[in-house]
């Protein structure tokens, strides 16, 4: 007998978006690919025509699980996730990806895979899809400007992916890297960062369940915009840690070089685990905004207590034993 015990991060199934509610849109989705017009619906909503049929179909029909979910979580709406984010690449403002990402071209796309891996190459994303199963999961994800939102990501776990792949023992890290292409990634053009943008993991924290490669969100394909056509989702840590529009991944013995981390060690660490008792030198960490929530009569939602790993301290505290969070922050 299968017993399943309550986990902090688990939510009420009161409290969960209805299932008619949450695939409103994939009945719509699914009707014009019955009708052969999903070529036809335009960029946002289906940006690389090569994407797998068979894949996209059980895109859409997965169901999500709310296990990643708390009791006082709702989903952000679609909109809000699309129109409001960081992706420097298309500009420093928040509305900036929204209005720029359309100059990124996600098909065709391919993914270099280098380092201490036995299966070293270069993989069309077809070919990351056509081989794994798509999952979908709810997951917080925290910005460190103190704001967050609640999506339902749709990708697949990293850590098949990196058995596939066979790293050596000598693998240690998971690095990884955006396309460096000016003219289509406008931002580049300004040395804001120092491009391309990179990030890069422990091998543990790759290989945790909770790390996902998405592809997709709300059971449709990922906009440009929130990092098309593939991107990293790690969900108990800083959303910049979650990097966007993949081109490669190499794995190293050697803790790898991370773009905030160069830029600004003194603010931004390796880790950047969520942990509301390690200050920002300019702003509190212990308060976030939850975007789409109710709005107060001032018209901000409510501020709400920052959890300890972005509330996944049960899936991940085990991962840090040992280390002082304070110093590798």
């Amino acid at each position: 007998m299968l017993i399943r015990h309550k986990r902090a991060s688990d939510v009420l199934p009161s409290e969960v978006t209805p299932y008619s509610i949450f695939f409103s849109r994939r009945a719509l989705l699914r009707a014009a690919t019955a009708q052969g017009l999903l070529a036809g619906l335009g960029s946002i909503m289906f940006p690389r025509p090569s994407f797998p049929s068979q894949e996209f179909s059980q895109l859409l029909k997965t169901k999500w699980s709310s296990d990643a979910l708390s009791k006082d979580d709702n989903l952000t709406p679609y909109n809000d996730i699309i129109s409001y984010n960081n992706f420097y690449e298309f500009g420093t403002g928040k509305r900036d990806p929204a209005k720029n990402a359309h100059s990124l071209r996600p098909s065709p796309w391919t993914v270099v895979v280098d380092g201490h891996v036995e299966k070293p190459g270069r993989y069309d994303i077809d070919e990351f899809i056509k081989k794994h199963s798509l999952e979908e999961r709810v997951y917080r994800f925290r910005c460190v400007e103190a704001w967050s939102m609640v999506i339902p990501w749709v990708g697949i776990p990293l850590a098949s992916i990196i058995k596939r792949l066979a790293p050596s023992s000598n693998a240690k890290y998971v690095a990884f890297e955006t396309l460096f292409d000016p003219n289509q990634m406008p931002g580049q053009r300004f040395p804001v960062l120092s491009w391309p943008y990179r990030e890069g993991l422990r091998m543990d924290e790759a290989m945790n369940p909770l790390s996902l490669l998405a592809v997709g969100l709300y059971g449709r394909v990922l906009p440009n915009q929130n990092g098309a056509p593939i991107r990293l989702i790690v969900p108990w840590k800083y959303g910049f840690k979650s990097i966007k529009s993949i081109v490669r991944i190499s794995f190293t013995e050697k803790q790898p070089l991370t773009s905030w981390n160069m830029s600004a060690p003194q603010e931004y660490g390796f880790y950047s685990n969520v942990n509301p008792n390690v200050h920002h030198p300019r702003w509190s960490q212990k308060k976030e905004r939850r975007l789409g929530g109710p709005a107060n009569i001032f018209g901000f939602t409510a501020k709400r207590p920052t959890l300890m790993f972005n509330g996944y301290t049960e899936e991940v505290a085990g991962i840090y034993q040992g280390m002082d969070l304070t110093k590798n922050y």
